[in-house]
């Protein structure tokens, strides 16, 4: 796996080496890809979440509580769909960034190497396990 301009080996102590221009381009693709999908897959939620407006602005009429509450219910759904897409689209185009800056796969609060580990689950992660337990516990 390639993390912050080095390919690391085994759990990261051992080897490191500098990250050459096919990598980085490799790392890219996989980032882009991502970007790609999230992308559509927002843009597919964003027009069922229209289309479900649509549909509820012309068949209000008559509704019981009991209706009002299943149609408020579905865009409660819709819209936290959208919002998660949203979120993920926007994280990893934030890796991409970050990997043009040079600083994809350092750890924005502490600045050390992101895992490989984590990296290869999680492409768009920012921070290592400790700095998001950290902050998971602060918001809590």
């Amino acid at each position: 796996m390639l993390v912050n301009g080095a390919i690391v080996a085994g759990k990261g102590a051992g080897s490191v080496k500098t990250r050459s221009s096919e990598e980085t381009e490799q790392i890219r693709v996989i980032l882009r890809s991502r970007f790609d999908e999230l992308n559509a897959e927002y843009e597919e939620a964003a027009a069922q979440n229209h289309r479900l407006r649509l549909v509820e602005i012309g068949d209000a009429a008559g509704d019981d509580q009991a209706d009002s509450g299943s149609k408020t219910a579905e865009r409660d759904a819709a819209s936290s769909l959208l919002r998660t897409l949203l979120e993920r689209r926007t994280q990893a185009e934030h890796a991409l960034q970050r990997l043009d800056a040079g600083s994809y796969g350092n750890c924005e609060g502490c600045s050390h190497p992101i895992p490989v580990e984590r990296l290869e689950v999680f492409p768009s992660a920012t921070t290592c396990v400790n700095c998001k337990a950290v902050r998971e516990r602060r918001a809590s």
